[in-house]
């Protein structure tokens, strides 16, 4: 049940702080770790979550991602129940154990058309628990004075008296994939982890198992600081999700570094202060983001912005948008900065059919293009040039990943002015990539895995290896209709406005018959207010020129956006209005599921 809303702001600033960028570039109003009142309390400590367990308590179960320490996790809680009483015996069981084998689980998990793809294979379709044998699981007969203790991925599929979920954020999953100290989910210990098998096999399996038993979680508890978590009771998580549903909310943005990445995001706002550079900035990507709640950032769970889909998929994306979508968000917004930095590979994303018969995704990779920092000199590539011929592409991209000769792009894709405030649609099957020097907004399709590269510059990676490029895929999924002049004209469309009021107008700046999304601009003069509808549909906001927006609901909530940052509006909030409290104009970008 939806909880009432409070016409109180429940959204705290924190200013960023960074060590190199200067203080006369650093745009201090931007909010690096936004937070959330919750429905309830947040906890913290082992000793408080061990209390809430019910005297007569016979099997526990602790879920979660296969990152987690589950050893470690396993050796705190038997001390805690054991310390506490509860028990005289602890009988504990390690769902990594409980496999089929991984043999057997590599079997049910792979594709035969990707099986010797070195970077990408099938999303993974069906349930954790088609991947576990519960047979070999003790049974429920516990003897007196004894808990059985299940923890690890899959312990929810056991039916345990009291389910907890301990959590921990992708990002963290990836970093220990790639320092090589992570495990596959259900891989035996000393099979090295792979991001292919993380990102296209354990996070959907994972997020699918979590989804389905979020309902029945009884403690919900963030393990970034393993020996203190925080925590919210399962009823606390469920309604904080209805709350968030209900209301405008940032999930909190994270940057990455890659060898393109440039210094806007460290210099502007404040990001990635101890890495070389600043590349994809995750404003919103569904499969990843997460949503702060708690009393101020450092006392906060991180709740997967995803998860308040699964429960509230209604509130959140409106009826019409979860019928065609599932759970699945389908719009994601994130910043590729390459100031001071170099040019993005030239690629092209998945057309419809390729994405669902060989990768395994519903719907497919549409992107568009913001530019927020640019200029006449600097360019984004797109489509192919009139007349190339693709034969001699694929020569020449082949001899590069092969051969390591390089050949200038140009001569088959196109390039055009990145001008500040121009929108570039980017269609599956597209050639296309930003060049040094920009910041680009980019407003995309949820699918976000799936960039097949022509050409990286033959660029190295941190290992002093050629950069991995995708030629075949790439070149399978090329659009040659993407070309010549009807790229510009289809492609790099002009402002038409859709609507205005008294001091604001709002425009359409991109929109395809082919692609689900459409791409507006409001624009607001000093301390005018511009009325918005969700309409059903929600809406995502990224304030792209100007200091501060603020928005207002018809229930009297309202939520600041400062420069840079992006918003959910979620569906259910019907009327609500954007203002400029300020003396100079704002521009904002705003996007939805047509």
């Amino acid at each position: 049940m939806a909880l009432p809303l409070t016409s109180a702001t429940v959204f705290t600033v924190t200013t960023t702080q960074g060590a190199e960028p200067s203080p006369r570039t650093l745009t201090k109003s931007y909010v690096s770790r936004p937070h959330y009142r919750p429905a309830g309390e947040v906890h913290r400590g082992w000793p408080r979550a061990v209390s809430t367990l019910p005297a007569d308590i016979r099997t526990l179960a602790v879920d979660g991602p296969a990152v987690a320490d589950w050893d470690r996790l396993a050796a705190i809680v038997s001390a805690e129940l054991t310390a506490r009483g509860s028990a005289s015996r602890i009988q504990l069981v390690d769902m990594r154990e409980a496999g089929l084998g991984w043999p057997e689980v590599q079997a049910r998990t792979r594709s035969a058309q990707l099986d010797d793809d070195p970077d990408f294979e099938t999303l993974a379709g069906g349930e954790l628990a088609d991947l576990l044998d519960l047979e070999r699981i003790p049974g429920d007969d516990v003897p007196d004075g004894t808990i059985r203790l299940l923890v690890g991925p899959g312990a929810a599929a056991t039916g345990p008296d009291v389910l907890w979920w301990a959590d921990l954020p992708k990002r963290y999953a990836e970093a220990a994939i790639g320092a090589g100290t992570g495990r596959n989910l259900l891989a035996p210990a000393d099979v090295r982890g792979t991001t292919k098998r993380l990102f296209y096999v354990d996070w959907p399996l994972l997020d699918r198992h979590r989804d389905l038993h979020a309902p029945h979680i009884d403690l919900w508890l963030d393990i970034q600081d393993l020996a203190a978590p925080a925590w919210m009771t399962g009823p606390t998580l469920r309604d904080t999700c209805a709350l968030l549903a209900h209301r405008p909310h940032r999930t909190l943005p994270t940057f990455n570094s890659t060898p393109w990445g440039g210094q806007w995001a460290r210099r502007t706002l404040g990001h990635n202060r101890d890495a070389p550079n600043s590349a994809l900035g995750y404003e919103l990507i569904a499969p990843e983001s997460g949503v702060l709640v708690g009393p101020d950032p450092d006392a906060s769970v991180e709740v997967p912005f995803q998860l308040i889909v699964a429960l509230q998929p209604d509130a959140v994306l409106g009826a019409e948008v979860h019928r065609r979508f599932g759970t699945s968000f389908p719009i994601r917004f994130d910043y590729l900065d390459t100031v001071a930095g170099g040019n993005l590979s030239v690629h092209c994303h998945p057309r419809d059919d390729y994405m669902r018969t060989v990768f395994g995704w519903p719907y497919t990779q549409h992107e568009s293009y913001y530019v927020m920092v640019g200029g006449r000199e600097n360019r984004v590539f797109l489509g192919l040039r009139d007349g190339a011929r693709v034969e001699s592409f694929h020569e020449a991209a082949h001899r590069a990943d092969a051969h390591g000769e390089p050949f200038d792009i140009t001569d088959y894709v196109q390039s055009f002015p990145a001008e500040p405030h121009q929108l570039f649609l980017i269609p599956a099957g597209t050639p296309h990539g930003s060049g040094e020097g920009n910041v680009v907004l980019e407003v995309s399709a949820t699918p976000y895995l799936y960039s097949l590269r022509f050409y990286d510059w033959l660029r190295r990676d941190a290992t002093d290896r050629q950069r991995p490029v995708h030629v075949e895929h790439a070149f399978r999924n090329l659009d040659p209709a993407r070309a010549g002049s009807a790229v510009g004209q289809r492609l790099v469309q002009s402002p038409r406005t859709h609507t205005a009021g008294d001091g604001w107008r709002e425009e359409i700046i991109g929109q395809l018959p082919e692609m689900f999304f459409e791409v507006r601009r409001l624009a607001l003069d000093a301390e005018a207010t511009a009325e918005q509808d969700t309409d059903g549909r929600f809406h995502i906001l990224t304030l792209v020129e100007g200091d501060r927006a603020l928005l207002r609901t018809a229930a009297g909530v309202e939520h600041p956006l400062n420069y840079a940052e992006t918003i959910v509006v979620p569906a259910a909030i019907g009327p609500y209005s954007i203002l400029n409290p300020g003396i100079t104009g704002l521009r904002l970008v705003k996007a939805n599921v047509t």
